[in-house]
């Protein structure tokens, strides 16, 4: 008994030493293991488009993650139906992590 409360303990504080260290899931051109805050191109065309939508997915602790940043949701949430240009803003704030894709168009 004591060896398996001893075997979930050292589970648990792994566990734990993981979703503390950082390391979230996801894509950024640039990476911070605690902080970060980043903005880049996915595609772009002629021009950028007057209406803005933005779809996004969250990520917690690396483990836990959510959502829809999909292309066609961010069009959708910006009421565009011709998108010019697609952009990202990744962000990472100790344990959470959050992706969200931005669209451009009319």
């Amino acid at each position: 008994m004591k060896r398996m409360r001893t075997a979930c303990l050292v589970a648990g504080l792994a566990v734990l030493g993981i979703a503390a260290s950082g390391c979230m899931t996801v894509a950024s051109p640039a990476g911070g293991a605690i902080w970060m805050d980043v903005k880049g191109p996915i595609d772009a065309g002629e021009r950028v488009g007057d209406k803005m939508g933005k779809a996004c997915a969250n990520s917690i602790a690396g483990v836990f993650a959510t959502g829809d940043a999909s292309i066609a949701t961010a069009a959708s949430n910006g009421g565009i139906t011709k998108i010019d240009s697609v952009d990202h803003h990744s962000t990472n704030k100790v344990i959470f992590g959050q992706f969200c894709t931005i669209v451009r168009g009319s």
